[in-house]
């Protein structure tokens, strides 16, 4: 009988799933945007609804390219929830004067006077995560790593 070498054994276990970073970011990140749930609810919010949000908390009018870009996701996913933003008296959706194929994205009064009750969101999620300032600071640096590293989305520190 042949010894296993400490490597192969260590490529053995490169193979279990709780050895597996892609499934720990999958599980984690399912769990993180489910505890955000009853939180955003009381908003009036889904997650990616909160996102475009925070975006426009930021900056407003922004353009539909501007925030899909700041969320790394497709004009085409955005546009739904801006038009579900808009039905909820959150936001504006108007044509560029001068480029009718670009939209741009505006906070109604509603949505403005929103942010001052998604202040409390991020203490209320460290309190629920059980995490500090510093932790979500330090998780970030390295979700913000990962992101670069994939190469996704050059502006994701942005978003």
């Amino acid at each position: 009988m042949t010894a296993i070498s400490g490597a192969a054994r260590h490529q053995d276990n490169d193979l279990l799933l709780e050895q597996q970073l892609c499934f720990a970011l999958t599980v984690a990140s399912r769990s993180v945007v489910g505890a955000y749930k009853p939180v955003l609810d009381k908003l009036g919010l889904t997650h990616p609804q909160y996102l475009v949000m925070l975006c426009l908390w930021e900056s407003a009018p922004r353009t539909l390219r501007n925030i899909s870009e700041a969320l790394a996701q497709a004009p085409a996913t955005i546009s739904p929830l801006l038009r579900r933003l808009e039905e909820a008296g959150f936001v504006t959706r108007q044509r560029v004067d001068g480029n009718e194929r670009s939209l741009a994205v505006g906070l109604t009064p509603a949505g403005a006077g929103l942010r001052q009750q998604a202040l409390a969101v991020p203490g209320t999620m460290m309190n629920r995560l059980g995490l500090t300032r510093e932790q979500v600071g330090e998780l970030h640096s390295s979700m913000m790593a990962l992101i670069a590293a994939t190469g996704d989305h050059a502006d994701a520190g942005s978003a």
